[in-house]
Formats: structure tokens, C-alpha cells, sequence
């Protein structure tokens, strides 16, 4: 089985790229929604998140804006955070992981924002980044409601310049310049990679050929 990593910073289509993966039938895994469902009411997290971060709960549900605004101006808070997410995000990924080998599932995504920051991309087989022109990249964040130029500097000082994610990855897809194009760069994508061979994870029915080195 194949796993793919997926990143890209802020506001360079992500989200767009998972979904073509899901609709050329490749099981992805989101990171970002899976967080989102831990500290939902019933969540795995909520209780402690609710708990450590009372100035963000809102009705019985957390306000994930208030949340992140909260450890965006604390590094030790974010820290608290992260050591309450982050185990059940990986346990939540390895269920994933399991499920697609048993089913013997010959490519898997893990779409993950902050992969390299993270070395994610150690767990992967290759890794697929997505970028737009700075402009694009810059309209999009901005239209975001609550989001200021002040707040995006501040975002992108935490991520790994978009350059240095492309110079590292095995491929990069363009969001630039329309759906269309990107659906056929993922398509390829997903074209070459099954003449690879898993190293993380058994080999899937459809995959041989050499190793990815």
C-alpha cells in the first residue's frame, strides 16, 4: 500500500486536492477534520480541551476561532493543546492506516497542513504538495472572515515557505489555474505512483516494481 502525504500552507487548495483524490476513489485521511470531530460535543477531547480552555467554550461547544486565537498568543497553551490532539490524531491514523491494508487498499492520502513542519513526511512514501502564485494564495486567505494581512504574516511564519515544501516534495499540483488542471495533474499523480512499492505499510493486490527511493 501506497501512502501519500499531502500539504501545502495556507490558502494553496488543499482542501480542493483532497477531494479530487476522493473522487478518483483514494481514501484520504484529514487531519484538520478529524481534530475538528475530537472536540466536538462527544469528542474524545472535548471533556479536556473544554476543561484546560474554559475561555473558549460557547454554548456547550468550543469556539474553535476563540481556541485558536487563545494559543496563537501562548506557545505553552498551544503545547497543552497539541499533547491533548495529538495522540488521538495518530491512534485515529493508524485505525485508518489498518483499515485500508486489511482492505487492501493500493493507495492512501494523509492529508496533513503542517507535514514537514511535523515530519509527517516521514511515515509517507512520497509526498504531494499544492501551491497558487502568492497573489492567489493572498486573495484567498484574505477573503477569509477574521482574517487580517497581520494575522496571515503571522500564520506563515509558523509554516514552511511554500518554495522549500515544493523543493522537498516528489510532486507539486498547481491550484492557480483551475479545477480542470489540477484534477489531471492529481490523475497523473495517481497514474504514477502504482508502479511503486510501499515501504510503511504491506503491498497492495494492483502494486509492484521497484522501491521508491
Amino acid at each position: 500500500m501506497i501512502i501519500l502525504g499531502l500539504t501545502g500552507s495556507i490558502g494553496m487548495g488543499k482542501t480542493v486536492a483532497a477531494n479530487v483524490f476522493r473522487s478518483c476513489s483514494v481514501p484520504v485521511h484529514d487531519a484538520d477534520k478529524v481534530v475538528h470531530d475530537l472536540m466536538s460535543p462527544g469528542g474524545q477531547a472535548f471533556d479536556e480541551v473544554a476543561i484546560r480552555f474554559r475561555k473558549a467554550v460557547e454554548n456547550g461547544k468550543i469556539n474553535r476561532k476563540r481556541l485558536g486565537d487563545i494559543v496563537f498568543k501562548d506557545p505553552d497553551d498551544l503545547k497543552r493543546l497539541e499533547s491533548i490532539l495529538h495522540p488521538l490524531v495518530r491512534d485515529h491514523k493508524r485505525r485508518f492506516l489498518g483499515d485500508a491494508a486489511r482492505r487492501r487498499q493500493p493507495l492512501v492520502v494523509l492529508d496533513v497542513p503542517l507535514l514537514y513542519e511535523t515530519e509527517g513526511q516521514r511515515q509517507c512514501d512520497g509526498v504531494v504538495t499544492v501551491s497558487a502564485p502568492w497573489f492567489v494564495q493572498r486573495a484567498r486567505v484574505l477573503s477569509r472572515p477574521g482574517m487580517t494581512p497581520e494575522k496571515f504574516a503571522a500564520i506563515l511564519a509558523k509554516q514552511m515557505p511554500d518554495s522549500e515544501k515544493r523543493r522537498r516534495s516528489d510532486f507539486v499540483v498547481q491550484t492557480g489555474n483551475g479545477r480542470l488542471e489540477s484534477l489531471c495533474a492529481i490523475r497523473k499523480i495517481i497514474q504514477d505512483v502504482r508502479t511503486w512499492r510501499g515501504n510503511h505499510w504491506p503491498l497492495g493486490p494492483c502494486l509492484s516494481g521497484r522501491a521508491k527511493g
